[in-house]
């Protein structure tokens, strides 16, 4: 499902304009981006956590050449599923 199935059918199953649907969408997203961005964490009970994870430097291989490279250290957002999520997925 795309962003914009996403809001057609947020807005048919709430009575919402797509207009109203898709800033709601927005709203979401750009709050639990600027959250991660300082780097708190978001939870929403039920259906997960999204956190900042560190991952450590490390030595890859150059695509092209097959070369060992040094890999620098990072932050990356991860996603853990939520007990009511993870219910739904399974039926």
């Amino acid at each position: 499902m795309t962003k914009s199935e996403f809001v057609d059918r947020l807005a048919s199953q709430h009575e919402l304009s797509k207009k109203q649907a898709e800033a709601a969408v927005d709203a979401v997203i750009e709050e639990i981006e600027g959250a991660l961005g300082r780097g708190e964490e978001v939870s929403l009970t039920g259906f997960g956590k999204f956190h900042v994870a560190q991952r450590g430097a490390r030595e890859g291989k150059h695509p092209r050449t097959g070369e060992p490279i040094q890999i620098a250290a990072s932050q990356v957002p991860r996603f853990t599923a939520g007990a009511k999520l993870k219910q739904a997925v399974r039926g």
